[in-house]
């Protein structure tokens, strides 16, 4: 791996909304924590809108990426024409609002819902999924935004739960901007490993969630940080990686619930963003030197 990978802080491991408070809050400690940028979800109404986002940035100094997840009351892997437009329509304010703040990717659940459907899923559905994806990443593309789709488990989606799926969706998808989102939480649990999963997505991976197997400080589960870095260094990744873990003591009931957080994995904010800050490029400052060919130890 020959460049640095810009390495990025999810705002809801660091503050509960994107208020003005809120935001202030994730930017300054981001810096602090020496994050290059900050992945900001999708605003809600009554949070900073693009313009005041804007500002932030540039007075800290600070890149940002953007992610949302599809309610499903705006499903556009479905065949109800209101649930699909009200998806198509949050996909294009999230890609306006990356344009106005300055990002160039936009990633997440934004293939389908998030969360399982109680019913096998319909081709009829799936095409239409495609077809709203397309519309929408001809568009991102006219501001250089490229979009992620990020596959998650099985608990939260029985569409996209492997890199391999993800892999064939996108060639079925033929939409050049758009590119494989890998977790590495979701991965842990439905991937044969998490360097397995780099591996299959090769060329098409654009961005990276590094999270711990049970979503707490990094290194302190059981997912193999070392494998994954490798065969990062084998597949020449140099995209961003951004550290992701939630915390009851930071997000909403809401989030908390939506989330699954039954327990407390940290405390302070400030301390295990700083200690996942030194985690990834300690293991980034590891893979120095020539990579190996795919398939090689």
């Amino acid at each position: 791996m020959d460049a640095v990978n810009p390495l990025g802080v999810h705002a809801r491991t660091l503050s509960r909304d994107w208020s003005e408070e809120g935001a202030a809050l994730a930017l300054r400690r981001t810096l602090n924590a020496g994050f290059d940028f900050i992945e900001i979800p999708a605003p809600s109404e009554g949070e900073l809108d693009g313009r005041a986002t804007r500002r932030l940035l540039r007075f800290n100094g600070l890149d940002a990426t953007v992610s949302l997840a599809l309610t499903p009351q705006q499903d556009i892997n479905s065949t109800d024409e209101a649930s699909s437009r009200r998806g198509e329509a949050a996909l294009t304010a999230a890609v306006r609002f990356a344009a106005e703040i300055g990002a160039t990717y936009v990633g997440g659940v934004t293939f389908s819902q998030l969360g399982r459907y109680r019913t096998l899923p319909e081709p009829a559905a799936r095409r239409n999924s495609m077809e709203v994806l397309r519309r929408v990443a001809q568009s991102a593309a006219a501001d250089g935004i490229t979009l992620g789709v990020e596959y998650v488990n099985r608990y939260e989606s029985n569409l996209l739960n492997t890199a391999a799926q993800t892999v064939e969706f996108l060639d079925e998808l033929g939409a050049p901007d758009v590119r494989l989102h890998l977790d590495t939480f979701h991965s842990n649990s439905e991937d044969p490993s998490v360097s397995a999963a780099v591996d299959t997505a090769g060329a098409r991976l654009v961005y990276i969630h590094a999270s711990e197997s049970h979503r707490g400080a990094l290194g302190s589960g059981s997912l193999d940080w070392t494998g994954f870095f490798q065969a990062l260094r084998r597949n020449r990744y140099q995209g961003p990686i951004t550290f992701e873990s939630f915390s009851p003591s930071v997000v909403s009931q809401e989030m908390t619930v939506e989330v699954g957080l039954w327990r407390t994995p940290w405390t302070s904010a400030d301390a295990v963003a700083t200690d996942a800050r030194t985690f990834l490029s300690l293991h980034l400052a590891a893979l120095r030197g020539p990579a190996p060919l795919i398939g090689t130890p």
